[in-house]
This record gives structure tokens, sequence and C-alpha cells, in this order.
């Protein structure tokens, strides 16, 4: 199982560095992209991760499948997404605050304010460049991992943060 990195390790104040398109089919990028899916898999309550999240300072989020369920998302494919080198390209000016958690603040959860609607490019694990709309959730889900690519924790930006322990740690 891997280790995600918590709030007071220094990799996650850090920018996350790009990752040139002709290395994001190397061995290299490819196990970094596994370690983040089998660390993400471990994780009940997480539908992303952020490669700095396992200690990796590279651009690279994945969103896990189970987001399809929760989404209620019709496709043919179950996959985790993966986005190399992320950039936000539009985000809708009508912004809702919703509930957030993060991996690594664990158990700390707050109110953000976040745009609705947001569109994001980025590059697949083949390296092709592609753009996905997303809504509620999926915006949310986008908007959170760019921020720690950016070395932004969701605590940075939150309201109401309280501290809420699973069951079996009480």
């Amino acid at each position: 199982m891997f280790k995600i990195v918590q709030k007071d390790n220094p990799i996650l104040r850090g920018k996350a560095q790009e990752i040139p398109i002709e290395d994001i089919r190397g061995r290299k990028i490819q196990k970094v992209i596994g370690d983040m899916k089998k660390a993400l898999e471990f994780q009940e309550d997480g539908v992303a991760i952020a490669a700095p999240q396992i200690g990796v300072p590279l651009r690279i989020f994945v969103i896990s499948e189970r987001i399809h369920a929760l989404m209620e998302i019709k496709t043919d494919t179950h996959e985790d997404m993966v986005f190399i080198n992320p950039k936000i390209i539009r985000l809708s000016k009508e912004k809702k605050m919703t509930d957030e958690g993060c991996l690594s603040v664990r158990y700390l959860y707050g109110k953000v304010k976040r745009s609705i609607k947001a569109t994001i490019e980025a590059y697949d694990v083949q390296g092709n460049k592609f753009r996905k709309d997303g809504h509620g959730l999926l915006a949310q889900i986008f908007q959170h991992e760019i921020d720690h690519l950016e070395g932004v924790l969701f605590t940075d930006k939150a309201n109401d943060i309280e501290e809420m322990l699973p069951p079996q740690a009480l």
C-alpha cells in the first residue's frame, strides 16, 4: 500500500513540475501513474489524487473510476481518468460553497467556494491532448487537484473547518 503524504510535508506546498510530452509514455511516468492509481484504490473515501500526494512533484492527477457511480456517469468503460499537465481553460462565473475533504488533510472537512463548471485541457497516458468539461462534483475535483499542483491545500480556502474522525478512530 502507498502512503499518502500529509499536510505537514513540504512537497505539498511546492509547485509541481510540468512533464515533457515526449516523456509521458516512458517507464518513469507510467510507473508514477500506476502508483497513483494503486494509492487511490486503497482509499475508500477518495475520488482523486495528485502526484504530490504520493511524494512526486509532477503535474499529474488521477480521478478514480468510482466517480462514475457517484455522478451516475453513463460510459462504456469504467476506468480511472488520468490528467497530465492539466490546465483549467474555463471556469464558470457562478460559484457554490461545497463540502470538501482531502486525503492529505485527513479527517478535516470544510466548505470551499468553487466554480460550478470547469473545462480542463490535459494529456492522457498516451500523450494525446484532450479537453474535458465538468460540472458539479467533477468541476470541484478539477479545481481541487489543480490546487494541489500549485501547492495549495483546500484548507487554505475553506470556511467552517471541522474534524470528523472515522467511526473506528473514536
